[in-house]
């Protein structure tokens, strides 16, 4: 995989220029070919290629031994990405002194960026034997020397992977990168610009697939989000309605680029707005990257340079105020001595992938994966060869079931460079530990049928700690939650005025299909009730188990918001066992959920519970899945 190198600039905040080589002791004794060295190095550094090249071609010709002139226009080719030909040229430079150092190190480069890694080896070895004095080139020399020998021990089969460019009406553009693929894997959204080079405006563009399982044409994401100036890399929550992208150019900001963020209601996305200090400085942040519930962000910054690398990952959390915290750098096991950049954190909320030129890679930028756990992230792990090799890598995406990965990938098309969209199958053996699913649908008032805005929330029931939260959609009453599997979850949809709703998954042992259920909230009035579906007790007993907690937690919470009403707890079983056997169990269910909620503070006065046996099936009792349904407790408003 190669991802793109053409926007680079915009990506990094700017070009990386070789510095001017030393002028003494040069070989060759022609005054004219000394001035033009001198002028073409002068408009290299400051990136000024083509007259670079003309002006360093006159001082060959004026002497055609003349190394370091070779050298110099080995680096141009370099800088303009004809590598091949920057090989060539630094090639013949050392066959006319072998012993020129500075020919061995920058040729020892050029063979890494080829990914020749037998060469690497051979010129670093050569270049530290030639006694050189600089530490930093020393320093990189010995870096080159270990990368070598790492990829030459953990190349593979690339054929694993299977990669193929997308379509025409996705790749419709000259330039196109930084996709996202929504978590139903419905829609893809990436950045497109209509020329190779910074000149050319760059907008977010969204393509959707089709019935028949084909991407339809990639159009502009919405006026409210594209401008005369520059959009550039982006995120997406999972439900696709909260964007985050970097804009450089025309809109009020802190720095060189900030972020904004902008809201789907119904159809329309809101203006953008930046996301404010406490993310945005007067550095560079760019590529940012959203948690499923759009609640974590994760973002590339170079606000601190100094021994860390100028480039460093981020982090801000929104708080239950939905205002974002002041930004953090991950840990050092992320971030490294060099620069990381293009972070993505997968929909299950734990697997963080990254680019990075400062750990132990192929050469260049490559992929990393590491976890997050309790006490911080794993140590990064190379994502291996092919998705890595001796190029730079970034833009990658892997969908939530682990499955598919994206990234861009630049070519030469007709003598110029373009960069178009590929996908890929991920191997098993490198799939996300934790893959997801998803449940959605719409939320309704249950009497009016009109379409709500409703909290709806995650919780982990054994850990008794929320996962994640959203909001469903104020026009379209839409909603999308992910779940990652290796856990139990209840979930909670809730408004003001209304009973909750809860809902129970249990992905301890893996994921399954994604689900779609309209949820229809009843507003509070004497009669309406509510399965509670995340209380849970041990097997012919009414003793609570523990992750009934979040359960009961949030009944609590509602009867204390709620206070002025009066509600009945009723305990149900299935037809399996005697009348008298089913009705005293039921009544003991209800008693102990009765007794927990007395305890914790909510008044007698406030509660009545009752027994109901086999009496009020939910659901005919005609399998074990409907007999389960009917081993119930109910809440119910009676006055």
């Amino acid at each position: 995989m190669r991802a793109t190198i053409i926007f680079i600039g915009f990506l990094f905040g700017f070009i990386f220029s070789q510095p001017a080589l030393a002028q003494k002791g040069l070989h060759t004794k022609s005054k004219k070919a000394i001035e033009y060295y001198r002028e073409a190095d002068n408009h290299r550094v400051r990136m000024q290629y083509q007259t670079a090249e003309q002006l360093i071609q006159v001082a060959i010709k004026k002497d055609d031994k003349f190394q370091e002139a070779y050298m110099i226009l080995a680096l141009i080719y370099r800088a303009t990405g004809r590598i091949d030909e920057a090989v060539s040229q630094m090639e013949f430079a050392k066959s006319l002194d072998e012993k020129n150092s500075i020919v061995l190190y920058e040729l020892a480069k050029l063979y890494l960026r080829q990914g020749k890694y037998n060469e690497v080896l051979t010129t670093t070895r050569e270049y530290l034997a030639s006694s050189p004095t600089y530490d930093r080139r020393i320093e990189d020399a010995k870096k080159m020397e270990a990368t070598a020998e790492f990829a030459i021990h953990h190349m593979n089969d690339a054929s694993l992977y299977n990669p193929h460019p997308l379509s025409d009406t996705v790749n419709a553009f000259p330039t196109q990168y930084f996709p996202v693929v929504t978590v139903d894997k419905s829609a893809i959204l990436f950045t497109r610009r209509f020329g190779a080079s910074m000149d050319f405006d760059e907008d977010l563009v969204i393509s959707y697939k089709k019935d028949d399982g084909q991407w339809g044409f990639a159009k502009s994401l919405s006026r409210n989000i594209n401008t005369d100036g520059n959009e550039g890399t982006c995120t997406l929550s999972a439900d696709g309605r909260t964007l985050i992208f970097t804009s450089c150019f025309g809109r009020p900001g802190y720095g060189s680029c900030d972020l904004y963020v902008s809201k789907k209601i119904g159809d329309e996305w809101t203006v953008p707005v930046n996301l404010g200090p406490k993310i945005n400085t007067r550095a560079w942040e760019s590529q940012p990257s959203l948690s499923a519930d759009g609640r974590t962000l994760y973002f590339v910054s170079d606000r601190h340079k100094g021994d860390v690398g100028h480039r460093d990952l981020y982090v801000s959390i929104l708080d239950d105020q939905d205002e974002w915290t002041s930004a953090k750098a991950l840990s050092e096991e992320v971030n490294s001595m060099g620069d990381e950049v293009s972070p993505f954190i997968h929909p299950n909320g734990v697997t963080l992938y990254f680019a990075s030129n400062g750990l132990m890679g192929f050469g260049g930028f490559d992929i990393f994966r590491t976890e997050k756990t309790d006490t911080g992230w794993t140590t990064p792990v190379n994502m291996g060869y092919p998705l890595n090799n001796s190029e730079d890598q970034l833009s990658l995406f892997i969908t939530s079931d682990g499955e598919q990965g994206y990234y861009s990938h630049e070519d030469i098309f007709e003598n110029q460079k373009r960069s178009i969209l590929y996908e890929f199958d991920v191997p098993e053996e490198t799939q996300v530990k934790y893959k997801t699913s998803y449940v959605k649908g719409h939320v309704y008032d249950a009497k009016t049928q009109k379409p709500i805005k409703a909290e709806i929330e995650l919780f982990d029931l054994k850990k008794v700690q929320k996962i994640s939260q959203v909001k469903s959609d104020s026009v379209s009453g839409d909603y999308l939650m992910v779940l990652t599997e290796g856990a139990e979850y209840a979930l909670y949809v809730d408004k003001k005025g209304y009973l909750f709703k809860s809902m129970s998954f249990n992905y301890e042992k893996g994921t399954e299909k994604p689900v779609e259920v309209d949820i229809f909230l009843n507003p509070i009035s004497e009669g309406t009730s509510v399965i509670l579906n995340n209380i849970f007790f041990k097997l012919d007993s009414y003793e609570l188990e523990n992750k009934s907690t979040t359960e009961l937690d949030r009944l609590i919470r509602f009867l204390k918001i709620n206070d002025q009403i009066k509600v009945e707890i009723g305990g149900h079983t299935d037809d399996l066992g005697s009348d008298e056997y089913n009705k005293k169990l039921s009544l003991q269910r209800a008693e102990s959920v009765y007794k927990y909620l007395v305890s914790h503070g909510i008044p007698k006065a406030q509660l009545r519970y009752q027994g109901y046996g086999k009496t009020q099936p939910a659901v005919p009792n005609t399998s074990e899945i409907n007999r389960q349904y009917n081993r119930r407790i109910e809440f119910k408003v009676v006055k």
